[in-house]
């Protein structure tokens, strides 16, 4: 099994709701993400994929809510902006430009360098 991940970061602001302390107030983060794809066979290149269609994949995403008030867009105007909820998004929307016989593993994010959260699916 081969794994590959790409680094990304965006800056955005949320409010955390149904939260009791500081974060249930407006704050911003500068948001570290990493995704992970997965894959048994390489390309005629010997890749998995290449690091620049994940990276455009990643980015696509992580723009949508660079210098944003997450709380205001879909899906977290519904779901708590949180950095877990934040991580399974990611998964979701990269996961849809990842084929050929690739998996995403996991999508880690991190609020600060210190803290972060995983999205990995049940098998």
């Amino acid at each position: 099994m081969y794994e590959i991940s790409v680094d990304c970061s965006f800056s955005a602001a949320h409010a955390l709701r149904h939260y009791r302390g500081k974060c249930e107030q407006v704050h911003g983060h500068n948001y570290k993400v990493r995704v992970t794809v997965a894959g048994e066979k390489l390309d005629d290149t010997g890749l998995l994929i290449d690091f620049a269609d994940l990276r455009s994949a990643i980015t696509g995403v992580a723009r949508r809510l660079d210098h944003q008030f997450l709380n205001e867009l879909p899906p977290f105007d519904r779901v708590n902006p949180s950095a877990e909820n934040l991580a399974r998004h990611f998964f979701d929307e990269v996961a849809k430009q990842v084929g050929n016989g690739l998996r995403l593993s996991q999508v880690t994010v991190w609020e600060t360098d210190v803290s972060s959260a995983t999205y990995r699916p049940t098998r």
